[in-house]
């Protein structure tokens, strides 16, 4: 079953997108994510279609037009360096995204209900946090989900877990619509830091049946893979020891709350009590944390 959920890196490559699954690709109604690699002084039009979708410095700065404005995103150096500024895309709308330096620019996005105007958001409306402790420890970076951005269904988080810990744990799901979960399809897309002597490494990555929903998921994943969870019981996500591991979430579905609810597999739950006795990993924070999130 692993082919049906696991996209590797490269495979659906084209001109500077070195990453292109939309709905259709996927096979279901809502998420998509694009990967922009730019060289330097490219540039890249885009039209957002039916869509919202976010414009998110990975690595490098980048100029985007759109209705005739210029907006600059500073970017930074890495996912592993710091959180950065992004842009806000409704629906509808033709950008020209251009890195005088060169860079790569995640684009999640979501299809869209309501038509909501051209954001820029600064780096310091980034919600950051740190969850869990022990081995499960990993930081959380928030850039559409619980913070000042609205948008009409799409929520997007990043997270950052040390080598040899245990993230997305205890594993969870979001495919019902209840009180306490809403149906949301779910997008992973990792990168794996090189090791100090240059090797790079993986992460595992483990989907698993909740009621009424039939996917069996357990693979090994590197950077530019993408793994798409449209249903079921995910986690965990385990970075292998002496690899960081990065996953951009892109979620959305069809409640017009754009809330993030979700509930763990009760044979696990138990876990998140002994968070209390232990002590978060002294690797993290991997970026600085913003005021928000502290």
């Amino acid at each position: 079953m692993n082919d049906k959920y696991v996209i590797p890196s490269g495979s659906t490559s084209h001109g500077h997108f070195e990453t292109d699954v939309d709905a259709e690709r996927a096979g279901w109604d809502w998420c998509s994510i694009r990967v922009l690699g730019l060289p330097s002084g490219a540039s890249q039009e885009i039209s957002t279609g039916g869509e919202e979708v976010l414009v998110v410095p990975l690595a490098g700065s980048c100029t985007v037009e759109v209705a005739g404005q210029v907006h600059e995103l500073a970017g930074r150096e890495a996912v592993w360096t710091a959180v950065t500024d992004y842009l806000y895309l409704p629906r509808g709308v033709t950008a020209t995204i251009r890195s005088e330096a060169g860079g790569r620019f995640a684009l999640p996005g979501s299809k869209a209900t309501a038509d909501l105007p051209v954001r820029h958001c600064p780096a310091s409306d980034v919600i950051t946090s740190l969850r869990g402790t022990g081995n499960c420890s990993r930081q959380v970076n928030n850039y559409a989900l619980g913070n000042r951005l609205t948008t009409s269904h799409l929520l997007v988080c990043e997270v950052l877990t040390p080598g040899g810990n245990w993230s997305s744990y205890p594993p969870h799901k979001h495919d019902e619509h209840n009180e306490n979960e809403r149906v949301l399809e779910e997008i992973y897309y990792y990168e794996v830091r090189p090791a100090a002597n240059g090797t790079t490494g993986m992460a595992l990555q483990r989907i698993y049946p909740s009621p009424g929903n039939d996917i069996d998921v357990c693979t090994e994943v590197g950077s530019r893979d993408v793994v798409i969870m449209p249903h079921g019981y995910h986690g965990p996500s385990i970075a292998a020891p002496g690899y960081d591991l990065y996953y951009l979430n892109v979620m959305a579905g069809p409640a017009e709350d754009a809330t993030w609810l979700m509930t763990d597999d009760p044979h696990y739950t138990w876990i998140r009590e002994t968070w209390a006795d232990a002590d978060v990993d002294p690797r993290l924070p991997m970026t600085p944390l913003t005021t928000q999130g502290q």
